[in-house]
C-alpha cells in the first residue's frame, strides 16, 4: 500500500499485521482523490476508523491543511503514526498537523472552531449496518458549522446507507461485494 498522488507519492504505508485493519486499496483511494480534486487544497480532513491512515495521508499528501485520525486499536495507531512522520518528511511539513487520537469513532466530537470540512469513513464492513446510520446522525449535528461538508464513506457495493439530513451525490465501485465508496452531502431539506 502507498500514496497514489501528491508530493508524497510512492511513499509506502504499514499496516498491521493480521485481519483487524481491511485498508482501502491504492485503486480505490485514487478514484476517491481524482472526484474530489479541487475540494483537497487547503481543506481540513477527519479520517474515522483510520487504520493505517491511507485516505487523511492521502488528503495530506494532496493539499490538506490539517487533519485528525480516530482509531483504537493500538496495533493500528503504531502505524499509523510512522506513516505519519512518513508522510509529513516527504511533505516537508511538520507532523504537528495532523492528530491522532484513540478512541472509539462513535465518541468523536470536534474541538472549539476546527470543524472539518471532509470526512473519510472506512468502518470493519461487518459494522456498517449498524454503526453507519448513528455515524452519520452524529456527524450532521457535529459538522453542522461547516458550511459544505462532505462525508466519504467506503463501504460494500450491497449495501445501501441513508441518514436523515444526508444525502448521497455519487457512488463509485463495482457492485455487490465489492469496495465502494459513497459521497455524503448535507440535506438542508431534511
Amino acid at each position: 500500500m502507498r500514496i497514489s498522488g501528491g508530493i508524497a507519492r510512492g511513499i509506502p504505508l504499514l499496516v498491521p499485521k493480521g485481519d483487524a485493519v481491511r485498508p482501502a486499496t491504492d485503486g480505490v483511494r485514487q478514484a476517491v482523490f481524482s472526484s474530489l480534486a479541487a475540494r483537497i487544497a487547503g481543506s481540513s480532513f477527519l479520517d474515522l476508523f483510520a487504520g493505517s491512515g491511507g485516505y487523511g495521508l492521502e488528503a495530506f499528501s494532496r493539499g490538506a491543511d490539517r487533519g485528525i485520525f480516530v482509531e483504537k486499536s493500538p496495533k493500528a495507531i503504531a502505524c499509523l503514526r510512522e506513516n505519519i512522520r512518513s508522510v509529513c518528511k516527504s511533505v516537508g511539513r511538520s507532523a504537528e498537523l495532523l492528530e491522532v487520537r484513540a478512541g472509539d469513532a462513535l465518541a468523536w466530537k470536534p474541538d472549539g472552531d476546527q470543524v472539518p470540512d471532509l470526512v473519510f469513513i472506512d468502518p470493519p464492513y461487518e459494522l456498517i449496518p449498524e454503526v453507519g446510520p448513528v455515524l452519520l446522525a452524529g456527524l450532521r449535528d457535529r459538522l453542522a458549522r461547516q458550511p459544505d461538508p462532505l462525508v466519504v464513506f467506503e463501504m460494500p457495493g450491497e449495501i445501501a446507507l441513508s441518514a436523515p439530513g444526508w444525502r448521497c451525490v455519487k457512488r463509485l465501485g463495482k457492485g455487490p461485494r465489492q469496495p465502494t465508496v459513497a459521497f455524503f452531502r448535507r440535506d438542508d431539506n431534511t
